[in-house]
């Protein structure tokens, strides 16, 4: 299966996806956006692979893409992200909130910090740039698409996930509420939900055993590709998605 060409969804829009460096689904997404005509802000906290990341997409697609490094933690971070892809786009169209931080603990042995980190990546930094993104847009009059990374684990249990799930979970419900915060205003919140996408970092955070029993229980036996999620993605960012907010769609092979 080859990722399908791109049909010029998001033309003449400003993009800016966070946690975009390397090989995950942020550069995925970044891809599949300039493959669909956008302009594109890339961020990332690793400025080094957010560089290399850059390069490599600005080759294929000249004058399109922008990086903007961003720690999601880091509220003066966000407000200049936001503020410099603005300026480099002439407007922000799209939000696609990919910054997340897992790992696997058992509850009995976790740390505060720990919790408090994974929390803070995933579920408050997604609060932080969505709402800087809502008010860049809200200002601009002209609506706009917001689309936050979930997990299936948001609906589903996994043991040492307490933390990330409960993030997850949490992205979820904020994705609904603030939907409806900005409805009037023409702007578009839902989120995406991957079950399991293989990418060189997962295999990082996970035992490779957990990895291949989890892509056996897929339908389709396998992990999804991360063009298969970032597919999903530029649909809810596209006016294909005209009448979808407060959704949170599960790119999955199987029933969360």
């Amino acid at each position: 299966m080859t990722e399908p060409a791109g049909h010029g969804l998001l033309a003449g829009k400003g993009v800016v996806v966070t946690a975009a460096a390397g090989t995950g689904i942020g550069s995925a997404v970044a891809r599949r956006c300039l493959a669909e005509g956008a302009e594109v802000v890339l961020s990332d906290r690793h400025r080094r692979r957010l560089d290399e990341t850059c390069e490599q997409l600005a080759a294929a697609y000249p004058g399109r893409v922008f990086a903007v490094p961003c720690d999601v933690t880091d509220e003066d971070a966000v407000q200049t992200l936001v503020a410099a892809a603005a300026a480099h786009c002439g407007r922000l169209d799209v939000m696609v909130n990919n910054a997340g931080l897992g790992g696997t603990r058992p509850v009995v042995e976790m740390t505060d910090d720990e919790w408090s980190r994974v929390l803070d990546v995933t579920l408050t930094g997604t609060f932080r740039c969505t709402r800087a993104a809502l008010r860049q847009m809200i200002a601009q009059g002209c609506g706009g698409a917001v689309v936050n990374n979930a997990s299936v684990l948001g609906w589903r249990a996994q043991a040492g996930q307490a933390h990330y799930a409960a993030a997850k979970a949490g992205v979820m419900a904020f994705t609904r509420c603030a939907a409806l915060d900005v409805a009037a205003q023409g702007i578009r919140v839902n989120a995406v939900a991957p079950s399991l996408a293989a990418h060189p970092f997962l295999a990082k955070v996970m035992p490779e055993q957990e990895l291949a029993g989890l892509a056996l229980r897929e339908a389709f036996g396998r992990a999804a590709r991360p063009w298969e999620v970032a597919t999903v993605v530029a649909f809810l960012a596209s006016d294909y998605a005209s009448y979808l907010t407060g959704e949170v769609i599960s790119v999955s092979s199987q029933h969360p």
